[in-house]
């Protein structure tokens, strides 16, 4: 049983900071290299996707000073990793309403995905300013619209849905991660969590390793995955 598509909850960079005597934005700094380490793992580990939770609808409500900060990070990864992500041939892509993101950020992240467009590799996705229920509802506006211009039935099935969502190009989640102990999903690709593993590890983020990933996948590749039904 391979894996193809892995999503991972960033959790605890500011609880590793503030247990070392450390303000959260060194954390996220911290985070930022684990971010660049997890990525060239799962691409040695022939990952085809892998899906990061970097900044949520919900992050807004966080202090000016620290979604501040947040929005400086991918300048700060770009600016050191994006060329060995080229090397290694990654994709860079992204999912969420880039609208509401600033300028300056918007522009980094539309750069790094317009420089990596023809990369053929693994695809780093980053999920920024996401939130599944905004997708969910965005997507049945788009199959609303659809219906409403004549392009479809109002005939829907289960299985069709996924090609409303911000997703739609990318293989089934076979796997979701969260870190630093916390056991829920926050708002994260809720729909396409129907029938992922879940793994949910008491490390921090920013003590994430290949080796934790490696394991991780291992635990999943050692599960009977029966989708509802039963083994005969």
């Amino acid at each position: 049983m391979s894996v193809r598509h892995v999503a991972i909850i960033m959790d605890g960079n500011g609880r590793w900071a503030k247990a070392r005597g450390k303000v959260r934005t060194e954390g996220h700094f911290r985070g930022v290299e684990v971010v660049r380490d997890a990525a060239i793992a799962a691409n040695d580990l022939g990952i085809e996707v892998l899906t990061l939770y970097a900044f949520s609808t919900e992050n807004w409500k966080r202090s000016a000073e620290e979604v501040g900060y947040l929005m400086k990070l991918p300048a700060v990864f770009f600016s050191r990793f994006l060329k060995e992500l080229m090397e290694k041939n990654i994709r860079i892509a992204m999912i969420g309403e880039m609208d509401q993101i600033p300028a300056e950020t918007a522009k980094i992240l539309q750069s790094a995905m317009d420089e990596t467009r023809n990369n053929t590799g693994m695809v780093l996705n980053f999920a920024m300013n996401y939130g599944s229920q905004r997708e969910i509802v965005l997507a049945a506006r788009k199959y609303a619209e659809d219906v409403k211009n004549g392009v479809r039935e109002n005939d829907l099935e289960v299985n069709q849905f996924d090609q409303y969502l911000m997703t739609s190009e990318f293989p089934p989640l076979d796997l979701m991660i969260r870190t630093s102990g916390e056991c829920r999903i926050s708002n994260f690709l809720l729909w396409q969590l129907a029938y992922a593993e879940l793994e949910f590890i008491d490390l921090p983020w920013p003590e994430f390793t290949k080796e934790t990933l490696k394991e991780c996948i291992e635990q999943f590749e050692s599960r009977d995955r029966r989708f509802g039904g039963v083994k005969s």
